[in-house]
């Protein structure tokens, strides 16, 4: 069998880490021909050589129809934290994690990348990092890979405006759920 790591050298991701203590921005490293161009977009060996976790057990897809579509600030409490690495398959967005892990020493703060089709980036979040984006275009498609299942009694979030945070998000929310709308300030 062989593994992805060296099959086509010229294949691999590219990891770098963020403000956030072990987030990272994965892109693709694409090679072009005549016919367009070929990239990776997962190899779990790789991951796991940048010492992270490459357990995925479910696939999420999250559509957005308007630009200014606010989901978020979402996350899961142990048992069931998360890691997630975050993919713009259609449109564009601007993605942003919060540490909560206070042995962290980002943590409490917060990092935001623009995600979109065209530089096809991913974010990997770390479990104990809340997650939320705002839509910068219409029908914008989001692909989530998770390294563990979605857990109802787990699940938790504070306001996508919490002043303890401050983010800077990059336009006005046009549209928002109901619960994310009124989640609680973070403490």
């Amino acid at each position: 069998m062989r593994n992805c790591v060296g099959i086509l050298k010229f294949s691999e991701m590219i990891f770098a880490e963020t403000t956030i203590k072990g987030a990272y921005t994965v892109d693709v490293e694409r090679h072009r021909d005549d016919r367009g161009y070929f990239a990776r977009s997962w190899c779990q060996q790789e991951f796991e050589q940048h010492g992270l976790v490459a357990k995925i057990v479910q696939t999420n897809i999250s559509f957005n129809s308007r630009a200014g579509t606010l989901r978020g600030m979402h996350y899961q409490v142990a048992p069931f934290e998360e890691v997630k690495v975050v993919r713009v398959t259609r449109g564009a967005l601007y993605d942003v994690i919060v540490d909560l892990r206070p042995a962290s020493p980002s943590f409490e703060q917060w990092f935001g990348v623009e995600l979109s089709e065209d530089n096809q980036r991913a974010l990997y979040i770390p479990t104990g990092c809340a997650h939320g984006f705002l839509t910068l275009a219409d029908d914008t498609e989001v692909t989530y890979l998770m390294s563990e299942f979605f857990a109802p009694q787990a699940a938790r979030g504070f306001r996508w405006n919490d002043a303890a945070f401050r983010v800077a998000w990059p336009r006005d929310v046009a549209v928002i759920s109901d619960r994310d709308r009124t989640w609680p300030d973070f403490r």
